[in-house]
């Protein structure tokens, strides 16, 4: 393990995804680790995002299944065999289940830290030197822990809006929803980006009169055209109202609730109003400047393919350094840093085998190429295939949805697939080991699925790619 002892001390800035799992990493590899955390360890994606996030829509999902049931000949009666109408979500149970499961989670990963013997020190870190970093508690006292390593891990915050400041009660982020007492009554949404586009959907399926503005021509502008098209229809469909091309001049309260002013003078009334507009790294005020670290025009840390930054001996992961928004790649930043500062065997990170999940209902899951890329591509194939011809999905009553795969002509090699579907997430998986390992459509297709499953359609999609000679 490249002579890795005790003595060698890497300190981590963050205890979130990126930052445990380094300290998880780092300390299995020998080294003195201290996790210096603020906020709780687990950062912002246990406590205050993806898991609170992803544990909402999960609720409302389940609601959902009720009017699935329904369509399958299913339903619920009252005690005097009248049918139940109406199932109702009670927000402050909901929350509070929400923030017991982060609370656990974000306990389990202390807990497994201090079996390793990582220690976590609670303040803010910062800075003095690459290789001193001074930590400044909740009492105001401060300690400087020496560091042959140290990893930037300190997350973004979301982005406020000189003219739609939030208050918690009102206008809120994404972060203060879950005080939230009741369901609102009339929800608007501003910014129609994974975090927009699930939290308006969330919010949907639990009651509330949705209003999301976004200001492309559809929803989720960042994700395949061909999926987004599927959950705009399945937004406005089920009651929520979508303005297109349409952006937020300012948000404001009135009375007892709120108006968000359009740029071109239109107003939208609610009761509350959530920002979702991107996020911004915490990457001020800790001495990055000073000791010489490279920032991006963004603020965002610059970092190779094995997390170093322009610092020698000081890596960074997550999102503060802007590569990818998500908690399985800054975990694996985190992780490749670690093996990569402590002599272990190292793979650069590949962002082209990254997959993703949008957790609206269906789920949009990718992996590698995205059809744009492929598009541009006269060496690529694609094939897109709907759920709706597979016999397990009508047994679900599942009625949206696809799977679409790209792979090489001639070679048949997979280069990337997407998959929109209830549970995309579990199904990207196999299109994902496929492309990490740079597999053929011809091996996936001869892999056994089981009959039914949503699976097949996977297998089929593979067997319509099969390279032809002469093609």
């Amino acid at each position: 393990m490249g002579g890795v002892t005790r003595t060698s001390s890497v300190v981590i800035l963050g205890g979130g995804p990126g930052g445990y799992e380094a300290a998880l990493v780092a300390a299995h590899l020998g080294a003195s680790v201290t996790v210096v955390d603020r906020d709780g360890i687990g950062g912002a994606a246990v406590l205050t995002d993806c898991v609170p996030s992803k544990t909402l829509i999960a609720t409302a999902d389940y609601l959902g299944g009720f009017e699935t049931a329904s369509e399958l000949g299913v339903h619920l009666e009252d005690h005097e065999g009248d049918v139940a109408t109406e199932t109702v979500a009670e927000l402050d149970a909901i929350n509070r289940r929400v923030l017991n499961l982060a609370a656990a989670q974000s306990a389990d990963i202390t807990a497994r830290l201090q079996e390793v013997g990582v220690r976590v020190a609670s303040g803010t870190g910062r800075l003095a030197s690459p290789s001193e970093v001074v930590v400044e508690g909740a009492d105001g006292a401060t300690e400087t822990i020496s560091a042959d390593v140290v990893l930037l891990s300190t997350g973004a915050t979301p982005r406020v809006l000189p003219s739609a400041q939030p208050d918690g009660e009102r206008i809120l982020t994404w972060q203060q929803i879950y005080e939230l007492p009741e369901i609102p009554d009339k929800l608007i949404v501003v910014g129609s980006g994974v975090t927009g586009a699930e939290l308006a959907q969330a919010y949907l399926g639990l009651g509330t009169d949705v209003t999301l503005i976004s200001s492309r021509d559809l929803v989720l502008p960042g994700e395949d055209q061909d999926a987004a098209a599927v959950i705009e229809d399945v937004f406005r469909r089920r009651g929520m109202t979508v303005l297109n091309r349409s952006r937020m001049a300012s948000a404001e309260r009135r009375g007892d609730g709120v108006v968000v002013t359009l740029e071109d003078g239109r107003e939208v009334e609610g009761s509350h109003v959530l920002i979702a507009v991107g996020a911004v790294p915490n990457t001020r005020d800790i001495g990055l400047e000073e000791v010489g670290v490279e920032l991006s025009e963004s603020g965002h840390i610059v970092t190779d393919r094995v997390s170093r930054t322009s610092v020698r001996g000081v890596y960074a992961a997550g999102d503060c350094t802007g590569v990818f928004a998500l908690a399985s790649v800054a975990a694996m930043q985190g992780r490749t840093a670690m093996a990569h500062a402590l002599g272990d065997a190292v793979t650069p990170l590949r962002l082209s085998a990254v997959s993703a999940n949008v957790f609206t209902d269906p789920e949009i899951a990718t992996v590698g190429m995205s059809a744009a890329d492929a598009a541009d591509n006269s060496d690529v194939e694609a094939v897109m295939m709907p759920l709706s011809r597979n016999p397990r999905a009508k047994m679900l009553g599942i009625e949206e949805g696809f799977v679409k795969l790209f792979a090489y002509r001639g070679t048949g090699t997979l280069l990337g697939g997407v998959v929109v579907a209830p549970r995309a997430s579990e199904l990207i998986f196999p299109v994902a080991i496929a492309v990490q390992n740079r597999l053929s459509v011809d091996q996936v297709a001869s892999t056994f699925t089981v009959y039914p499953s949503l699976t097949g359609t996977l297998a089929e999609a593979a067997r319509r790619l099969h390279p032809l000679h002469g093609e």
